[in-house]
């Protein structure tokens, strides 16, 4: 991608980021986001259709910058993996944002490619691992099970109040991915 076109994509995605954290998206206007990034409206329509694909960009690129973090070769961690605490710690900084995200009225198009974010680095990660812990089930059924297991913890997590820290959270995460067959004494 074309260096120019990557950073007014970033300027956008940290615009709406930062306007989000200030009021509710469904308040924050293209005009706003257009003028906070410092790029015009045409800039925008240039690269977004609308502001759910917009916000489903910045989404991604936070789930993937977490998972830069992931080593090449899986080795099993003794606990949550530090990709995990990062992505948490965006899901906290950016708490209403992922509340509504998970919401009743949330974006369904957000969430499912936040969804297929996830989905990829869990099956990048088990190819990696070339782990038989499944038993032959596909790569598929597993990654949908991990996939959505890690996302109702995060979302259940997100919705406490007083919402636990994200070094609970990812606690929480990790132990519902290990299972009841791990000795957490």
């Amino acid at each position: 991608m074309d260096v120019r076109v990557e950073r007014t994509r970033r300027r956008l995605q940290s615009a709406l980021l930062e306007l989000a954290r200030e009021r509710p998206l469904d308040e924050v206007t293209i005009a706003e986001i257009t003028a906070r990034a410092g790029v015009n409206r045409s800039s925008f329509y240039q690269h977004y259709s609308d502001k759910e694909t917009l916000l489903a960009d910045a989404l991604d690129a936070a789930a993937e910058t977490a998972a830069t973090m992931l080593p090449d070769r899986y080795e099993p961690p003794s606990g949550p993996p530090q990709a995990l605490i990062v992505f948490l710690q965006h899901v906290d900084e950016h708490a209403e944002l992922y509340r509504s995200v998970f919401g009743a009225t949330g974006s369904a198009v957000v969430l499912a490619r936040l969804r297929g974010r996830i989905d990829a680095i869990v099956r990048a990660g088990f190819v990696s691992a070339d782990s038989g812990a499944y038993g032959g089930l596909p790569l598929d059924i597993i990654a949908a099970g991990i996939t959505g297991s890690a996302l109702g913890v995060v979302e259940a997590w997100l919705l406490r109040d007083p919402r636990p820290s994200v070094e609970v959270g990812a606690d929480w995460v990790w132990r519902a991915l290990l299972g009841p067959g791990v000795d957490w004494e």
